[in-house]
C-alpha cells in the first residue's frame, strides 16, 4: 500500500510567502519554488535532498512545524527535491557492523540511540543491516551533523547509504507521529 504524505514548502520563514503543498515523490522542486525557509509536515514522514534526483545533503522531517532550516538542521535554504520515506510504522530493528560486509563487531538496535559510541564503543559504522523500519543515521551524537536515511535493505559499505565517511555518531527511528 502506497503512503499518503502531505507536505508544504514556504519561500520564507515562518511560514510566509509563496508556497508549494506536495504529496508525492517529487526529483525536481525547484520550478515550484526558488528557496525553502519553512516547511509545515502536515502527513507522513519525508526525506529532503539538496539537490535535485535525490542527491546531496539529506533532511529528514516527521509531522510538525519548522519555521526556519535551521529547525530541521538544514545547511541552507536549499530543498530540490523530496519523497515520502516508507516503513515508518510498526517495529524498528537494525544490524550494524564496525567493519564493510557485515564483518567485525555488530550490535543490534530496536530504540533510538543519542550516543552511539556509548552503547557501540565504534565511532564508524561500515556496514548494516535493516531488517524493520527506516532509521537516520546522523554524524554526531545527540542526532546532529549530517543525516542519512536508512530504509529496509542491507549496505554492505557506508557509501551505500550515501555517507562519504563511516562516522556515526547517533541514530534514530524514523516514526510517524
Amino acid at each position: 500500500m502506497e503512503r499518503i504524505g502531505k507536505i508544504v514548502f514556504y519561500e520564507d520563514r515562518n511560514f510566509q510567502g509563496r508556497c508549494f503543498e506536495c504529496s508525492s515523490d517529487c526529483p525536481e522542486l525547484s520550478s515550484h519554488f526558488s528557496r525553502c525557509n519553512s516547511i509545515r509536515v502536515e502527513n507522513g514522514a519525508w526525506v529532503l535532498y539538496e539537490r535535485p534526483n535525490y542527491l546531496g545533503s539529506q533532511y529528514i522531517l516527521t509531522r510538525g512545524e519548522y519555521p526556519e532550516y535551521q529547525s530541521w538542521n538544514g545547511y541552507n535554504d536549499t530543498v530540490r527535491s523530496c519523497r515520502i520515506i516508507r516503513h515508518t510504522s510498526g517495529s524498528h530493528h537494525i544490524r550494524v557492523y564496525e567493519r564493510p560486509d557485515y564483518v567485525g563487531q555488530m550490535m543490534e538496535f530496536s530504540d533510538d540511540s543519542p550516543s552511539l559510541f556509548d552503547r557501540f564503543r565504534f565511532r564508524e559504522i561500515h556496514s548494516c543491516k535493516v531488517l524493520d523500519g527506516a532509521w537516520v543515521f546522523f554524524e554526531q551524537a545527540n542526532y546532529r551533523g549530517r543525516q542519512y536515511l536508512l530504509e529496509r535493505g542491507e549496505y554492505r559499505r557506508f557509501s551505500e547509504w550515501g555517507a562519504m565517511h563511516p562516522t556515526v555518531g547517533s541514530l534514530r527511528r524514523v516514526q510517524e507521529y
